[in-house]
C-alpha cells in the first residue's frame, strides 16, 4: 500500500470525519461512494469519494505533483464525469502530502483555450497541527503539518494515539502514522520508539498493507497478459513490499539477504510477511531463510 493509499484507507475507514475537515462543517450522512466512472475505468488508487445529502467530495491523495495525465487535466476529467453521472454540486481537494517546491503543488486550475477548471490544493507541510491534533481520525495528517519542532510533535502525537479508547481506531491511527511519519523523518528508530510494531501487526491497514501488495502484482501481471508477467509481477511487488517492512523494523537490509528474498516465491513471501514481525533481531530472518531453503 502506497503512502497515498494509507490516506484513502482512512477517508473511506472514516468519512464523516473527513468531510468535516474539508467542508468545515457538520454534513450528515456522508458515505463513501463506490462507482464506475465510465467512458472507461480510472486509475483510482488514491481517489476516494464522499457522498453527502447534496454533493459529491473528491479528494485525491499526491506523495509528489508527478502524474500521466496531468493532475488538473485529471481533475477535470473526474468532475465531468461526476457531475453527468449525478448532476450535483462536486468539491474537490488535492492533498499533497510530501513538502516540495515544484510547480505542481501550487497548481489548482486546468486552462486551454476557453476550458478553465478549478480545483482546492492543500498542502500539508503548510497546515497548522491544532485541527489535526484535535480530531483522533486526523492525526496521522499532523506528522506532517508545519511545525518548529517535528520530533516532538511527533512525540506529542504519539501520546494522543495511546490514549485512543477504542483498539481497533487505535491501532490505524498508529499504523498510518508511522507509515506518514516516513515521509518527514529518516530515522526509523526514532519512529518505531515512539510506536511499537505489535500494534502495526494487529492492525487493519497492516493487513490490507500485505494483501494489496499482492493483489497489485496480480494485476500488473494481468496487464501484461502472460503467466509469466503475472507471477513476475506478484512476486516483484510482494518483495519489494517484504524489504520495506523489514527496513523499517531493522533498517537497510544486507544485499545478501535482499536477494535471497527476491528469490522467495509469492507463497513463501505472504508467509514471511506474516512471520517478520514476531523476529526480535536480523538474524531471525537469516534463521527464517536458512530453514526455507532447507524444505524446499
Amino acid at each position: 500500500m502506497s503512502y497515498d493509499n494509507i490516506c484513502k484507507f482512512l477517508a473511506e475507514e472514516y468519512p464523516k470525519e473527513f468531510a468535516k475537515w474539508l467542508l468545515c462543517g457538520e454534513p450528515q450522512d456522508v458515505q463513501v461512494l463506490k462507482t464506475e466512472l465510465s467512458l472507461e475505468p480510472i486509475n483510482a488508487d488514491a481517489l476516494t469519494l464522499l457522498q453527502t445529502a447534496n454533493e459529491i467530495l473528491h479528494i485525491e491523495f499526491q506523495t509528489l505533483p508527478a502524474s500521466e495525465p496531468p493532475l488538473p487535466l485529471r481533475m477535470l476529467d473526474y468532475w465531468v464525469r461526476l457531475h453527468r453521472k449525478y448532476r450535483v454540486p462536486v468539491q474537490q481537494f488535492v492533498i499533497f502530502l510530501k513538502e516540495t517546491n515544484s510547480e505542481g503543488v501550487f497548481t489548482q486550475e486546468f486552462i486551454l483555450g476557453n476550458t478553465r477548471h478549478q480545483y482546492q490544493v492543500l498542502r500539508l507541510w503548510e497546515q497548522e497541527p491544532a485541527i489535526f491534533l484535535a480530531n483522533p481520525v486526523l492525526l496521522p495528517f499532523a506528522a506532517l503539518a508545519r511545525s518548529q519542532s517535528p520530533e516532538q510533535l511527533l512525540e506529542q502525537i504519539a501520546d494522543q494515539v495511546a490514549n485512543i479508547e477504542e483498539g481497533k481506531q487505535r491501532q490505524n491511527i498508529a499504523t498510518a502514522t508511522q507509515v506518514l511519519a516516513g515521509l518527514r523523518f529518516d530515522d526509523e528508530e526514532f519512529i518505531n520508539q515512539l510506536f511499537g510494531e505489535e500494534i502495526m501487526r494487529e492492525s487493519v491497514i497492516y493487513q490490507k498493507i500485505i494483501r494489496e501488495g499482492v493483489q497489485i502484482g496480480k494485476q500488473e501481471g494481468r496487464q501484461e497478459g502472460r503467466q509469466e508477467g503475472r507471477q513476475q509481477g506478484r512476486q516483484e511487488e510482494a518483495s519489494r513490499l517484504i524489504l520495506r517492512l523489514l527496513t523499517r523494523r531493522f533498517g537497510v537490509v544486507d544485499t545478501t539477504l535482499a536477494d535471497r528474498i527476491n528469490q522467495l516465491s509469492v507463497m513463501r513471501l505472504e508467509d514471511l510477511g506474516e512471520a517478520l514481525f514476531d523476529f526480535a533481531n536480523i538474524s531471525d530472518l537469516t534463521t527464517w531463510l536458512t530453514q526455507d531453503n532447507s524444505q524446499n
